[in-house]
């Protein structure tokens, strides 16, 4: 796979967003005491290649650990589809929940595992 362009949200359809020159060959698992719990699937792409559509006004915010972070999440059904933070760079970047992209299977993907519960 190469970059392609998606469109995602949630479970019952409030948010609603594209994201851009995202590469799900380079998608990640992590076992932090977050992603191991949600079953996070991630892919990140720069800031810029994110457009929320819809749903804005029903997103909340969840910060933990070192607050660097910021999940979103909706206020109806509760999916964490998305996230803001920073590129190792500074730069800003989304990090997109893959399981909530629409007609993308996860489970035929290859992501490689960090380990985030160690740092």
């Amino acid at each position: 796979m190469s970059e392609k362009s998606y469109n995602g949200g949630c479970q019952c359809g409030a948010v609603r967003y594209r994201v851009d020159k995202l590469d799900l060959d380079k998608s990640i698992t992590c076992n932090c005491s977050r992603c191991q719990k949600l079953g996070s699937v991630l892919a990140f792409t720069p800031r810029d290649n994110f457009v929320l559509k819809s749903g804005g006004q029903n997103l909340t915010e969840y910060l933990f650990n070192d607050k660097k972070i910021s999940h979103q999440f909706c206020k109806t059904c509760g999916i964490q589809s998305f996230a803001y933070g920073q590129l190792p760079d500074g730069g800003k970047m989304a990090a997109i929940n893959v399981n909530c992209l629409d007609d993308v299977d996860p489970r035929s993907l290859t992501p490689h595992h960090v380990d985030g519960k160690s740092h």
